[in-house]
Order: C-alpha cells, then sequence, then structure tokens
C-alpha cells in the first residue's frame, strides 16, 4: 500500500519506542467511484491492516450515485471480517430522509456513521445534520465529520451540536485542521468531541498533540489516501515529540476508540500537555521546509526534485553534529523515493509523497530517536 513496505525500519523502530500497540484506526474507506481517483476494495484495506496487525473504522468512499448500496456492501465486508473493520454509514443530511438511512444501516450493523460536508457540500447548520445527529444522540453514536481541506470552518455548529446532544460523539477527521486554531481552547470543557490523526501536515499534528488533551485524539490514516505504517510513524513521533507517554499513546493508538464503537464511557488520560515540549532545531527546520516544498510540487503532480536535492543538501549537517542521525534517516527516505516509480495518477504519486512526509516527521521532532 503505497511505499509502507519501505517504511518498515522506521515504523519497526518507532515501535519500539512505546511497545507493541492495539492498533484501531478511526479513518479508512471503501470504494472505486470516487471523483477524487482513489479507489480502495475490502481486501485491499485488509491486506494493508494486516500488516500492522491493525482494525479499523471503514466507511464508503464518495458515491455520486448515491449511498444506500455502498452502506450496504461497507456493512457486509465488516460483518465477514471476524471483527477486523467496524462499518460506518456514509449520509448525505440533503437526501430524502437521511434519519430514516441512519436508521436502517444501524439495524443492519452498522456502528457509526460519517458526513462529509466537502463532498456533500452542506453545512453542519443544516435540518438534516441535526436530524442525523439525534439519532446519533439516541444510540450514543459516534459521527466522523470531514475537517479538512475544501470547506469552511464548522467548529461552530459543531460545537453547538455537541452541546445539545451530549451522548452523540463528535470526531473531526483530518486533525480539525480547519478550525483547530481556536478550536483547542474550547474542546477541553466537552467529553464528546475527538479528532483523528489522518493528516499529512506536521505542524498541524504537533499543534493537535500539544494542545489538545490525549484522550480526544484517535489516530487514524485516511486509507487508501494515507497507510498503515506511515500513519503510525507520523502518530507516534509527534504524540512523543508533544510529550506523550506510551500509556497515552496507547489511547491514542486504539484504546480510546474502541470504548467509543462499543458505546462505553470514554476516559481522562491527562490533560494537553502543551507547548513546552515543542523545539524546533534551525538547521533541521530547513530540512523540513524544502521538504514540505517537494510535498507540495508532487501532490501537484510538478516536478519536485529542485526541493528534494535542496533537503538532501540542508542534511549535509557533518557526522559529528548532534542532528546527523536524523539526518542519516532522512537521506535514506530520499533515496527509496529516488528509486520509486514517480506514477502517473494522484494514487500513484502518493508513495514517494509518503516518503516525503516521514522524511517530515523526523526533521520537525529532534527530540525523538532514530534507529
Amino acid at each position: 500500500m503505497h511505499a509502507d513496505d519501505l517504511l518498515t525500519p522506521c515504523y519497526e523502530h518507532t515501535i519500539s519506542l512505546i511497545g507493541p500497540q492495539a492498533v484501531f484506526d478511526a479513518h479508512t474507506h471503501i470504494g472505486l467511484n470516487d471523483p477524487d481517483s482513489f479507489t480502495c476494495t475490502a481486501d485491499e484495506l485488509l491486506a494493508g491492516l494486516e500488516t500492522i496487525g491493525a482494525r479499523a473504522v471503514t466507511f464508503p468512499m464518495h458515491e455520486p450515485g448515491g449511498y444506500p448500496p455502498a452502506n450496504d456492501h461497507v456493512i457486509e465486508r465488516a460483518a465477514a471480517s471476524g471483527g477486523r473493520l467496524v462499518a460506518f454509514c456514509r449520509i448525505d443530511p440533503r437526501s430524502d430522509d437521511p434519519a430514516a438511512e441512519v436508521r436502517r444501516c444501524l439495524d443492519a450493523g452498522a456502528r457509526g456513521i460519517k458526513l462529509h460536508p466537502r463532498a456533500e457540500l452542506f453545512g453542519m447548520n443544516e435540518p438534516g445534520v441535526r436530524a442525523i445527529v439525534a439519532e446519533a444522540h439516541e444510540r450514543r453514536l459516534a459521527v466522523l465529520v470531514h475537517a479538512g481541506r475544501g470547506i469552511p470552518a464548522l467548529g461552530e455548529h459543531v460545537l453547538e451540536l455537541a452541546e445539545q446532544f451530549p451522548r452523540a460523539r463528535f470526531i473531526l477527521a483530518h486533525a480539525g485542521v480547519c478550525d483547530l486554531a481556536w478550536l483547542w481552547r474550547r474542546v477541553g470543557a466537552l467529553e464528546n468531541v475527538f479528532f483523528d490523526t489522518a493528516w499529512w501536515s506536521v505542524s498541524d499534528l504537533l499543534v493537535l498533540f500539544s494542545h489538545v488533551a490525549p484522550g480526544q485524539i484517535l489516530h487514524a490514516t485516511d486509507i487508501p489516501f494515507g497507510a498503515p505504517k506511515h500513519g503510525i510513524v507520523l502518530t507516534v513521533r509527534c504524540a512523543l515529540q508533544a510529550g506523550l507517554s506510551p500509556a497515552q499513546i496507547s489511547s491514542v493508538a486504539g484504546a480510546q476508540l474502541q470504548r467509543i464503537v462499543a458505546g462505553e464511557d470514554v476516559l481522562d488520560v491527562g490533560p494537553a500537555p502543551g507547548p513546552g515540549a515543542l523545539r524546533v532545531d534551525p538547521l533541521l527546520a530547513r530540512v523540513s521546509h524544502y521538504l514540505i516544498s517537494a510535498i507540495a510540487a508532487a501532490i501537484a503532480g510538478s516536478d519536485s526534485e529542485e526541493h528534494v536535492d535542496l533537503a538532501r543538501l540542508a542534511c549535509d549537517v557533518g557526522d559529528g553534529a548532534p542532528q546527523a542521525p536524523l539526518c542519516d534517516a532522512i537521506r535514506t527516505l530520499l533515496d527509496c523515493r529516488r528509486d520509486m516509480d514517480p506514477g502517473v495518477t494522484l494514487q500513484e504519486r502518493m508513495g514517494p509523497v509518503h516518503l516525503l512526509v516521514a522524511a517530515t516527521a523526523l526533521a520537525s521532532t529532534p527530540d525523538v530517536p532514530v534507529g
């Protein structure tokens, strides 16, 4: 799955820092019709999860033709997965009687709900959303909401719904980046608002782990946009740099999500550590800057080689420098990327992009060891 096999040494060293984890991924997809051109079958998802022994919440990708058949497929595959997959139904609040589709899916075996304001072009203040959330409140279910790129701010409406429907659990996907600048100040008072880590920007993840209580953060990958080993490297390194303990990281990795999907009380595993543990190494910050430029160019389909070359040169800090071990590990990832087929489609290009993002995670976590 993407470049995950090339990240095995980095993944194994990362896990060695905290011990084995019961990983439960909060955000994966199954589907073949998404306009973004990404695809993922249930078998492909299960094969990817198997590489790290993980379970996952899964739901349909964007289906322009409507969600009932896709929901049925996801529910059926989850039921046949031996507990490896937990199905959430995807609901368009502007469809006819969205609450009825929620009830139908829950009766068939779904354990939560996915909403995507960007794909379905709705706001969280619409009547259909309220009807869906009321069903979640009634059954103490999770509602995972796209809160990444391509949407207006939605935080105020989510907070209002969370206060009015306290038995519903809201999971803001993609680190809640659309409102993260201020939302972290207010979510501490709400036990039913969470964030998932399915995001590529290491700076956003460092803000999330330092400013939000670890009990409100859930590990996620966004498969097929993300990948299992890649996701663990990002989550764990950012969590360690922010100052989380191994026990708190276990909550993030899956323990808290297990309580949520089971409809149980969640656990408070401590306060947000604050930004005190975050440290910027100026030499490594140069590496990170060029890597981020390379990532942006690669995602856009442009030539990223000049930025990668500058990142590689920025790693030439000298054998005796304290930054040398991290720079050596970053160069190894860049060498792996150089040997990969750059691909044509965006999904094919994500392998090299994942290596660049992992390298950025190394450069941005100067106090976390490398193997």
